[in-house]
Order: structure tokens, then sequence, then C-alpha cells
């Protein structure tokens, strides 16, 4: 891969300097009485950092509830629509419900298309409406850049759009753990192909996709692995996959600094194929000397040869032997999908066993997602609700519940839209494909704050633009408007002329938990006009229904369906998960 690729990092600042994230936010004539600044609903979420968390992995026997499949739905993908809820709560236990979630069907997407060429830019090598994954490097023009973005929001996409099924969560917990920046690597293809490689592998064996990583062009370019040579070999990657990809840190007693060294060693002399974006190994590149570990690895030695894939395997199977590493990996599990806080009780009834269950299925992600995810602990009311989603999540998840989909007009416009999704999730800190660094997002690895450093003054406002933007605005480009479907949305359920059946129903499907009668009576207030009598909202409604063209009729009930959904996105409730 060519050292050029560094140079085009200036790609993305350009991009930003056009306009092209700039997006249109005016009022509509209907809205101008309120103002995208208006953030006063906001508060910060409360946390709920101390608070015991009991139950273990006994598996859950209790009552099946909409709740619970909610509960279910928000932790494993990105938020749920009504029929999705409606589907997993139909399953009528929390062990079915979980055996659907884990099968995803076996094929992948399709690949992105070139949906970029606009006013700005025409691709030289791919027409529209064509595939790019397989072109050829192209740095003589804005090409890569141009490629990157839509590989970035078509994988957003696959978000928005996924069935009910772990698999895109999953891909972006092991683009969490095995974290790399486009904006470095800047070869589309190569992103493109580094994460169906996450995506095929999510469920399978931990093992084998380490090693998948280990040879992929997008890592061994990122951590310089390319570049490890027996007469200089390069530490980078042997660091970080003891470090932050297999054994960890989190045990007193540690691998040393001559393990690094002996690892780099065994990592010399794989290359990368700048034809197809593959990895070859370089006999001649390699250190055939033997590589000798220290007794935290129980003084193991890989001998040295000029084979290194044997080579390679020998110290996965050193990294893998190590209890460590199975812990490790539970954690985070955990705390990705869980909860942030692992304490003497959940390592001892909860970690400790999983980490078992993965060693004893040799290193298997599914059946620790099974037993977790199937569990009492699970499904603990301590649980429901217990920690901040993440960007994507708020992103996503608005999208999920109102049932939204990208308008695309023309495949440019749908380009633009989901560029403009993306530059408002980094806005509130997070870009898919853009981790601050190898060890991911902080949220999911710092202590003490964890989740809490999704939440700032910026970005809780942030958040709350973009809600306001779909509620009470749209998020346009020349031929589409993005906005919520208001009165659609209410008429999804089955008593929309009923204020409280309503409100019931948008809050169980909104929020992580149930809503206390007093702020519960405020919103209803909202669909009331104020006044104390439910008549007003169902006279409102049933008028409509009989005369949907009346544009008063229509404007009266999508008015108050507006501000009510604002409020709702505003509420410090509808940050969590």
């Amino acid at each position: 891969m060519p050292e050029q690729a560094l140079s085009r990092r200036h790609f993305f600042r350009d991009l930003a300097a056009k306009g092209l994230p700039a997006f249109n936010s005016s009022l509509r004539d209907d809205d101008s009485n309120f103002s995208q600044g208006d953030h006063s609903a906001f508060r910060t979420p409360h946390s709920t950092f101390g608070t015991a968390v009991v139950g273990d992995l006994t598996p859950y026997n209790g009552p099946w509830t909409p709740e619970l499949a909610n509960h279910l739905l928000r932790r494993l993908t990105f938020g749920a629509n009504k029929a999705q809820l409606d589907q997993i709560f139909a399953f009528g236990s929390a062990d079915a419900a979980v055996d659907f979630m884990l099968t995803p069907p076996p094929s992948l997407p399709s690949p992105p298309l070139n949906n970029y060429n606009g006013p700005d830019f025409t691709d030289p090598n791919v027409p529209s409406g064509q595939t790019w994954v397989n072109t050829p490097l192209d740095f003589t023009s804005e090409a890569e850049g141009y490629r990157i973005e839509s590989w970035r929001g078509w994988w957003l996409r696959q978000m928005i759009l996924e069935p009910a099924n772990i698999r895109e969560k999953m891909t972006l917990f092991w683009h969490n753990h095995f974290a790399l920046q486009a904006s470095t690597v800047f070869v589309g293809r190569a992103l493109y192909q580094h994460n169906q490689m996450l995506r095929a592998d999510a469920l399978g064996n931990f093992k084998t996709l380490v090693k998948d990583v280990t040879l992929d062009a997008a890592m061994l370019y990122y951590l310089n692995g390319y570049l490890n040579d027996k007469d200089a070999p390069d530490e980078n990657y042997a660091r970080e996959l003891q470090e932050l990809f297999t054994v960890g840190k989190d045990s007193p007693d540690q691998f040393s600094e001559d393990d690094v060294v002996a690892a780099a060693r065994v990592l010399t002399g794989w290359r990368i194929n700048v034809v197809d974006l593959t990895s070859f190994f370089d006999p001649t590149a390699h250190d055939t000397g033997d590589k000798q570990f220290s007794a935290f690895y129980n003084n193991t030695i890989v001998q040295g040869s000029t084979n290194g894939n044997n080579e390679l395997d020998a110290l996965l199977n050193m990294l893998f032997d190590k209890n460590q590493t199975a812990e490790y990996i539970c954690r985070k599990l955990y705390r990705f999908f869980v909860y942030y806080v692992i304490d003497d009780a959940v390592e001892t009834d909860v970690i400790q066993p999983l980490a078992q269950i993965m060693r004893d299925n040799n290193h298997e992600i599914l059946p620790v997602l099974s037993t977790l995810f199937k569990s009492e602990h699970f499904f603990e009311a301590y649980n429901l609700g217990g920690y901040i989603k993440s960007p994507i999540d708020q992103v996503v998840g608005v999208m999920r519940n109102f049932n939204l989909d990208v308008p695309a007009s023309t495949l440019y416009d749908e380009w633009l839209m989901l560029l403009y999704l993306n530059y408002l999730g980094n806005a509130m800190q997070m870009m898919p494909g853009e981790p601050p660094n190898v060890a991911g997002w902080p949220a999911w690895r710092q202590s003490p704050n964890y989740y809490r450093n999704w939440i700032t003054a910026d970005t809780i406002r942030n958040r709350n633009v973009y809600s306001d933007i779909l509620s009470l605005y749209a998020l346009q480009t020349d031929n589409d408007d993005l906005a919520i479907g208001h009165i659609a949305f209410a008429s999804q359920f089955d008593n929309p002329e009923d204020p409280n059946l309503l409100l019931d129903d948008m809050l169980r499907l909104m929020l992580p938990q149930p809503m206390s009668a007093i702020k519960k009576g405020l919103l209803k207030g909202i669909l009331l006009s104020g006044q104390a009598n439910d008549v007003y909202w169902t006279s409102a409604w049933i008028t409509y229904q009989n005369n949907p063209t009346d544009q008063m009729a229509m404007e009266t009930v999508r008015f108050r369906l507006s501000i009510l959904h604002k409020y709702i996105m505003s509420l410090p409730e509808y940050q969590l998960i």
C-alpha cells in the first residue's frame, strides 16, 4: 500500500471546507414558533454508578414482557421499531427470542455502490451505480476519500435497516475491539474488506478472527505490520495483539517487553499485495531464528522456520492458552452489552463462568453470547436502561424507532444524506471508522466514567439538535427531505385516539424503563394542548381520521405529535438503553 495514503488525510478537511456536511435545517413555515436552539428539556442522565447488580447466568424463566423484548432489541441491535418489538415479543420466551436474534441470515449484504458522483467529483474509474470495491487504488484523484464516505454511509444504512438480529451490533463491537482509523488507512476497498471480515466472523471463532485480523491488509497497514522486517522488527502490532486484542492487561501478572519483541519477530515478513489488497508472506523478510517467551507464557519457544503461517499459529496457540484471553474478551463483551461496572460478584458469577464456557468451546463466541443473553443477570431490572447510548445508538435508534429509511431520489442524494447523518454522529463524538485510537472509544474502556464519556455540554446539545431536526424540521438534500412521519408513527398503534394508551405504547417502544405518572401526565398535556380532558386529543384524532384530506385537521394532529416526539427524545431516559 503506497505511502501517499497518509497524505490523503486532508480529504476530510477539504470535504468540510466545500460545505458538503452542512445541512439545511431551516424552519418550515408551520413550525416558526420553535427554535432549533431550544434545549430546555435536556438534563444530564442520572448515573447508576455503584448500584449493586444481582443475578447470575442461571437461565431466565420469568414472564416474557414487551419491556424485556425491547431490552433485548435495544442491546443486541441499535433500537427497535414496533414491528420488530411485536416480532420478538411473539416468541413467548427469552430463550426462543435470543436464539432467533443470534441467528442472522447466512448471506452478507451486497457491497456499496458508487453513489458519490456529483457536482464536485466524478470517479474516473467507476460508473455511477456500480460497485467500487474491486477497483484498483486511485490516489491520482479524490476517489479514495469519496469511496470511504460511500462505505461509511453504506455501513450506517446496514445498521438502520438491520433486521432483528445481532450481526451489525457485533460488527461494531469488533470494530471497537480491533480499532483502526479510516483517515489513516485511507483506502476504501481495504476498509470495506476489513469491515466485511468482521461481519462474516462476528459470531464465529475468536481465535480465527484474531488470525484473520492479523493478516488483514487494513490492519497490516494501520499498525505497520507490512513494515515488520527481520532486520528492523516493528513492535507495534505485536504489542497491541497482546495488550488490546487477546490477553489484555487486567491481571497483575503481565507479559514482558521481551515478549513484545519475540512476538514481533514471529510476525516478520507479512506484506500487502497492492493489486487485490490481500496479504502474503515473504520468507526473505522473516526472522527464522527461535523466539523465546517469558515465564508468563510458560517459557514457550516458537521454533524458527521459513513458514510464517505455522509460526503465527504457534504464537496464537500460546496467547489463547492463557486464561486471561478468554477473561479479557468476556469483560469487554459484558461492558459493551450489559454494564460497565464489574464488581467482585459479577466477576465471580458472570465473567469467570463465561470465560470457562469460551475455553470449553474452543473460543467460539456464540455459546458465550447465548449464555449471557439468556441469563437472569441480563434481564435483571437494574440492567434495564442501565447505561448511556452511544452516538451511533442515538443516530440509528431514532431512525429505527420511527421506521425511517434514507431517501434516495438520486444516488447522490442518498450519499449526501448518509454523509450528513454520519457527521451528525461525529458531532456527538462517534463516527463509524474513526475511533480515536487503536484502543477504541473511551466509553467502553476508560475507568471510571465509561459510558458517561459520551455526555458533555456539547454532545448533549448535539443529540437534541439531531432529534429536533427530525421532529420539527427536516434534514434536506437538493431533492429529498428526511423527517419523522408523526401521524404514520402514531397510526401503527392499536388505539391512537386514546391519549393514555397511545402514550403508553410510544413510551414502551422508545424508553427503556417505565415513566413516572407525573412525567407521563406532562407529556399527555402536549396531546391535549394543555387541557384537562382527554377528549381534546380524541376529538382531534377522530376528526382527522374522518377527513384525512382536511389540511387543518391533519395539521392539528401532526403538530401536537411533533412536539410530543421532540420532548420524548429530549428526556434523559431517551439517552439510555
